[in-house]
């Protein structure tokens, strides 16, 4: 059985980060061992939240506590996102480099949260700098979205050649697979939005109906269902097919029932067996 450890952020109410992806993971047929980076009421689009920051030292403690179990070689794969702070970052690298030295196999999947377009940067300061120098370099797939691609590539991308152009230049960089979300490109449909996934096996892209609204945690269930579709021994096809096939129809079926946060419990058949599927193109 596939096993993802799974360092994220943590809400009481909602689905984000962990939130949104334990849930997903397991209904996929993963295991998942969540370790929590945050624990906050919920999430930080609400006028105000509650609940601490965790320490990077808790987090280290709860993964010596697997450690000590003897277990960690069972990871297959090591999934983050939303970090805290540069220091939590630090300790997720320690981490990560512990999983792999317990299974060289071990992939790490890394959401590297730190904005998007019209809201800008909403992590605290010194994080974007830590996830371009220090994490895009030890990761093995990223998941940006088309905002984060730019910053960590330090360019401005409208095309779909500017965007294969930027995640080729982040794969130079350490990351096998890069998944770009949220991509809006010059002389596309404004009413559609696409994925793109760029990797050894080449690159294609999704598009999909643009859902007029915005969501929390999204991207979480994104880089959840992408993760799990690659371990499955799926092709990067599949993988990015499949990826934009599920978050379409969760949030679709979110929207139709009116909700502000993800409605993974009342959509969980969209997880296995989506409403919708996408022509899955080949850019290269």
């Amino acid at each position: 059985m596939t096993t993802i450890l799974s360092i994220q952020s943590s809400v009481a109410y909602g689905h984000v980060g962990n939130s949104a992806a334990t849930f997903p993971l397991m209904r996929l047929g993963v295991e998942v061992w969540p370790v929590l980076t945050v624990h906050f009421s919920n999430n930080t689009s609400y006028p105000s939240k509650r609940g601490p920051l965790l320490a990077p030292s808790d987090v280290a403690e709860v993964v010596t506590g697997i450690d000590e179990l003897g277990v960690l070689a069972q990871v297959d794969a090591v999934l983050t996102g939303y970090q805290g702070a540069p220091e939590m970052g630090a300790e997720i690298l320690r981490i990560v480099a512990l999983v792999k030295e317990r299974n060289p196999k071990a992939v790490w999947c890394c959401d590297p949260v730190m904005g998007d377009v019209g809201r800008g940067m909403y992590v605290l300061p010194g994080i974007p700098e830590f996830m371009r120098d220090h994490v895009v370099p030890a990761a093995d797939i990223l998941t940006p979205n088309h905002y984060e691609l730019d910053y960590l590539t330090g360019r401005e991308t409208h095309t779909v050649a500017d965007v294969l152009g930027a995640a080729d230049a982040l794969r130079a960089q350490g990351p096998g697979t890069v998944l770009v979300t949220s991509v809006v490109a010059e002389g596309a449909d404004p009413d559609t939005v696409m994925m793109i996934a760029v990797g050894e096996q080449g690159a294609w892209s999704v598009t999909t109906p643009l859902l007029e609204r915005s969501f929390t945690g999204s991207g979480d269930l994104t880089a959840s269902v992408f993760l799990a579709s690659l371990l499955e021994d799926e092709s990067l096809e599949t993988a990015v097919g499949r990826t934009a096939a599920v978050v379409y129809s969760v949030l679709e079926k979110t929207t139709e029932l009116g909700r502000r946060e993800l409605a993974l419990v009342p959509a969980q058949d969209e997880l296995i067996a989506p409403s919708h599927t996408f022509e899955v193109r080949r850019l290269r």
